[in-house]
């Protein structure tokens, strides 16, 4: 039951998923409405402050020209100076296209445009004045220069340009300011449409956190109990998995016993058998004397005698393959020199050998023995080999045991563990505490090591911590 609640747990929370991706997106939808409707209106006015702060610098520019050529005409007029001429001459020349470019900024329906024509027809007279006054000036004719400088023709057409322009730069002025209003109005309600959104945004997101804590609670709890269970499962694995371990070297061990016994039986009452039936069929030739036995039955014995022998050295060699007397006899390192003289005798395959004498036990010397007979028959069995090499090394704390053939080979990755009985030799060198290594691929023969540990305690130790970590 508790796996389906929670199961079943984060659909509860889908229509509640869905109404707050719908919150968020209208809240989205709608902060995105605000800021184009803000920004719409806030370059629109920043667009009309641009044209009337064009509009302004046009007037004072205009106002500027004038004086400029005002300053020009009467200083010409004043001394008779022809260098106060060119300041005259730029400044009306640039007057035209000022006025010009005050029409192109004005529309004709706009109610300043009235006031720009005025402006307009004012700074023509001022220019026709102070031409006039110029050229009578250049003419030699004093008095009527000094007649119109005298007068306060010019004054009011300056004072009326300045009136206008003043008109015209406040005007934009004003405008001016009702923009700025209006850029000043889309940012507050930018300011506001923020706020509220993000307001909303922060109660969605304080929602989401809520069920978000709440599903991770919940799986939470989920992976609480798998994990549990999962630890259950290898915990049991584990102890089958050694209790099974425990089982192979428990039987091992059995066959072991078991052959050691057959060859003790085998020994013991076959080979008296054997031993007194030969004697018997000596006994039977000197009774009936050597010369005057018939040819036939001097032929039986002969078989007989020879039969006999055969059965020996069967028994013989089935007792040393069930359990070596060598190794007991005389040690691992003659009995391996035995093993790889008889292999070579038995498979034409030349063995070369580089013992060590290693200070091992009872059980660690017959599987250093097991390792190397097994090894040797795979050999001869799989390989093709023309050569192996059999090495033991002795170290300070362990002892390494190598062969080596120059056979085909094989993929290890490509092949079982069971193969060749290489599960069977590792898992013998693993319960003495030691650690078993093949080598091979196509073409390149293969290598066996096998390292056992001379201390007996430590390798008990290895192999019980090998055995619970299967």
């Amino acid at each position: 039951m508790p796996f389906v609640t929670m199961k079943f747990l984060p659909a509860l929370h889908l229509p509640r998923m869905a109404i707050g991706l719908l919150l968020a997106a209208l809240a989205a939808c709608v902060l995105i409405g605000i800021n184009e409707t803000g920004y719409n209106r806030s370059r629109e006015a920043l667009g009309e402050i641009a044209e009337h702060t064009r509009t302004r610098s046009a007037l004072n520019t205009l106002l500027v020209h004038m004086l400029d050529a005002e300053t020009g005409s009467r200083g010409y007029l004043l001394t008779g100076d022809p260098r106060y001429l060119e300041p005259y001459n730029v400044a009306a020349a640039q007057i035209t296209a000022d006025t010009d470019g005050l029409r192109n900024l004005y529309l004709p329906t706009a109610e300043e445009f009235n006031t720009l024509a005025q402006l307009t027809r004012n700074v023509h007279r001022k220019l026709a004045e102070m031409e006039l006054s110029v050229r009578m000036r250049k003419q030699g004719n004093e008095d009527a220069w000094k007649f119109v400088l005298m007068t306060d023709v010019g004054k009011e057409h300056m004072d009326a340009i300045r009136e206008e322009v003043g008109k015209l730069v406040g005007s934009a002025t004003r405008k001016m300011d009702v923009a700025q209003g209006e850029v000043e109005r889309s940012l507050l309600l930018s300011r506001i449409g923020i706020a509220a959104v993000t307001m909303a945004g922060l109660l969605a997101f304080y929602l989401y956190l809520r069920q978000t804590t709440a599903l991770k609670l919940a799986g939470e709890q989920q992976q609480h109990v798998l994990q549990q269970e999962r630890d259950l499962l290898e915990s049991q694995v584990r102890e089958r998995t050694a209790t099974l371990a425990e089982l192979a070297t428990h039987l091992q061990q059995v066959r072991e016993d078991e052959r050691g016994h057959l060859a003790r039986e085998l020994h013991d009452e076959l080979g008296a058998l054997l031993t007194a039936a030969k004697l018997d069929v000596a006994r039977l030739r000197s009774r009936l004397g050597g010369n005057a036995i018939a040819p036939e039955l001097e032929e039986r014995l002969q078989h007989l005698t020879q039969t006999l022998n055969s059965g020996i050295a069967l028994k013989r060699r089935i007792i040393e393959d069930l359990r070596p007397s060598s190794l007991t006899n005389l040690g691992l390192t003659a009995s391996l020199d035995i093993l790889a003289r008889e292999f070579s005798e038995r498979s034409g395959i030349e063995v070369a050998t580089s013992l060590e004498t290693v200070d091992l036990d009872e059980s660690s010397q017959l599987t250093v023995y097991r390792v190397v007979q097994e090894s040797v028959t795979n050999v001869g069995k799989y390989a093709q080999a023309k050569q192996v090499d059999i090495s033991v090394r002795d170290y300070s704390n362990h002892v390494e045991v190598e062969i080596r053939d120059d056979g085909h080979g094989f993929d290890t990755t490509r092949v079982r563990p069971s193969t060749h009985g290489l599960a069977g030799m590792r898992h013998r060198v693993e319960a003495a505490g030691g650690r078993l290594t093949v080598t091979s691929r196509p073409g390149a023969g293969t290598r066996v090591t096998a390292v056992l540990p001379k201390n007996t305690r430590a390798a008990e130790r290895a192999a019980a911590t090998a055995l619970g970590a299967t």
